[in-house]
This record gives C-alpha cells, structure tokens and sequence, in this order.
C-alpha cells in the first residue's frame, strides 16, 4: 500500500474565526528586535499550527500588515492574536505581574537545556527571541525567570530565529499539552 498526500481539503484545519474561539497553549511569543520580514512571518505560521495566544512585537520588529510578512505567514496574522510594544521591557515586566513565567531563549552561563526545562500544568509561559545578531538583551535575559538554550553540536553558535521558534514551540507544545 502507497502512502498518499493529503489534499488542503482533507486536512479539516479550522477558520481564523474558529481559531480565534478555540482554547489556546498557554504559550505567549515575544520577538524583540527582529530584523527579518521572512521570519516574522513564519513565526506567525507557527503560533497559528500551535495555537499560540498571543505574539508581541517589540522595537524595530515590523508588524502587520506587510506585504513580505504576508508572503511567509500565508494569512496568520489574522488568526494569531498580536500586539506592537516599543519597549520589551514594559512587556516582560507587565507579563510577570500576571503571573507568566517568562524564559529567554539564549545562551547564557546558567542556561537550562530546552530538553531539561520541565513545564508546570496550568502556567502560562512567555518565550523571549532576540535580534538575528546580537540575540536576547542582556537586561531582558538578566530580568527572565529563566533562560533556555537549545542544545546544539554542529559548528555553528545558532540556528536562524524562525527555526528556533520551531524548536521551542514545538518541544514546550509537546510538554504542555501532549504530556501533560
């Protein structure tokens, strides 16, 4: 018996609306300073596939509507809820007084690997992506609940932001929903 791709329509994926209706992970996505139109996008396209609650942009990250986000979030910004904040420190701040867990995701001296960060059931956790270049700001790293770092052991120091969202979305997806 071959295998046989599925058609669009046989996928029985749910409307923006219905995805606007449905219970979300109690996962929040942060980028700050994120350059690239491209990866704005497919994080949009992530947090839509995982149900994400909300993405923030802050600082120079662009937001919606634009043509080359567009082209990669295929639609998402309109399903994904989202906000634009200047200043990504308000939003941290603001978040850990409502009880979210934030975790940066970088390399730092007392990392904890993604495959050894445990989630709690009903914690909402905020996830924190930096700048193509220079990464997550000292001062949001300094002020997270923790840093994660992907484990990683090729040659290079870091994987392309859109993937890493992949990464982490999926791996914490799995621990929150799946597992627990």
């Amino acid at each position: 018996m071959k295998n046989r791709k599925l058609k669009n329509s046989e996928l029985e994926r749910i409307n923006a609306d219905e995805f606007k209706a449905v219970e979300k992970t109690p996962l929040i996505i942060i980028l700050d300073n994120i350059r690239s139109l491209n990866n704005i996008g497919s994080v949009f396209r992530t947090a839509d596939a995982f149900l994400i609650q909300k993405i923030y942009l802050c600082g120079i990250t662009a937001k919606p509507p634009h043509k080359d986000i567009q082209k990669t979030a295929l639609g998402a910004t309109e399903s994904v809820e989202w906000e634009y904040a200047e200043d990504v420190m308000e939003v941290v701040s603001k978040l850990q007084k409502e009880g979210v867990f934030v975790a940066s995701i970088e390399q730092a001296e007392l990392a904890v690997n993604l495959n050894d960060f445990s989630t709690q059931q009903e914690m909402t956790y905020a996830i924190v992506f930096g700048n193509e270049v220079k990464g997550v700001q000292q001062k949001v790293v300094s002020a997270s609940d923790v840093v994660i770092e992907i484990p990683q052991f090729g040659t290079k120091h870091s994987l392309n932001i859109a993937v890493s969202v992949g990464v982490v979305v999926w791996d914490l997806y799995v621990k929150l929903k799946i597992s627990g």
